[in-house]
């Protein structure tokens, strides 16, 4: 596969300009790239990358919203303890954690959860295999 996506004169001229301790470590990269080629002409070893990414991305905000969702419950769960001092005034942070507003929180977490985000149609677990 790589031959036939980068030629066999390329990839020995590639390989000639390495030194020889990198040439085994060159070569892996090339047959990687070349997989990812196959499967995906246009984009290779980037189409994978950018999967990933995304899935990244997508993995840190579930954990956004799951260490919220904890911090609601949290919230609800804590009784309110009496106090002789007033209340806090309006500007105060606070008022954040309300339970109207944890209510209205946790709807909201609830909505970004359950949101789909669209897939990389690439099946890209076949480029490790």
């Amino acid at each position: 596969m790589v031959h036939k996506v980068f030629g066999a004169s390329n990839v020995s001229k590639m390989l000639q300009e390495l030194p020889i301790h990198q040439r085994g470590d060159a070569v892996s990269s090339l047959v990687y790239e070349a997989n990812a080629r196959m499967r995906d002409p246009v984009y290779g070893c980037v189409g994978a990358i950018s999967f990933l990414q995304n899935e990244v991305s997508q993995l840190q905000m579930q954990l956004a919203v799951a260490q919220a969702e904890i911090l609601c419950i949290q919230m609800q769960q804590e009784p309110a303890l009496p106090t002789q001092m007033d209340p806090p005034p309006a500007n105060e942070k606070s008022f954040l954690f309300s339970s109207s507003n944890l209510n209205n929180l946790h709807q909201y977490l609830s909505f970004a959860s359950s949101s789909n985000v669209i897939q990389d149609p690439l099946k890209i677990e076949s480029l490790w295999t």
